[in-house]
Order: C-alpha cells, then structure tokens, then sequence
C-alpha cells in the first residue's frame, strides 16, 4: 500500500499545519480530533505524524463521512476529546505577485 507523505499533499493543497499546531498549543489540548474530507484521508497518517511530532498530543482520526464545514462528528462526546480539526480540501489558488 503506498505511503503518501506531506511532500505530495504540499504539491497540491495548503492545509496550514502549523496554524493547526498552534491551535492544539493554545487549547493545552491533550487529545484532538483530525476530521478530514474524502479526498484527503489517505494523507490522514502523516498528517497526524506531523502534528504528533511538533506537539506531543495524542490523535484520532475521524474516518466517517465529511461533507463540509457543517458536518462535524457525532457520538464522539464521550471519548474526551479536547480539540475537532477539521481539514477541507480546496485547491490552493495560485498566487501572483505584483
């Protein structure tokens, strides 16, 4: 099965990790809930990977549906999380400078 990494997600989309890291840092979170759409969940593990790395926080990955902002997890209020994530998918618009 093949690893995708960060490198080829980076090629593509701007998911602003360190804007994720600072969240997690801020909210003293301890256990936080990765929510990705479709397109995105094969990146999920080295999406976590990252974040374990430059916080030292535990993660779950949400692997149900996500179909937008609106579509937040359901059943999770028990599991003690401190912290939903949720990551779209847009294409990163090219920009051009001046």
């Amino acid at each position: 099965m093949k690893k995708y990494n960060l490198e080829d997600l980076k090629e593509i989309y701007d998911l602003d990790l360190e804007k994720a890291v600072d969240l997690i840092k801020e909210n003293n979170a301890e256990l936080v809930l990765l929510q990705f759409p479709d397109g995105l969940k094969q990146y999920a593990t080295s999406v976590v990977d990252y974040l374990e790395e430059k916080t030292g926080v535990g993660f779950l990955i949400w692997f149900g549906s996500c179909f937008g902002a609106c579509d937040s997890p359901v059943g999770v209020d028990n599991l003690g999380i401190d912290l939903v994530i949720q990551f779209g998918h847009n294409e990163l618009m090219p920009c051009y400078g001046k």
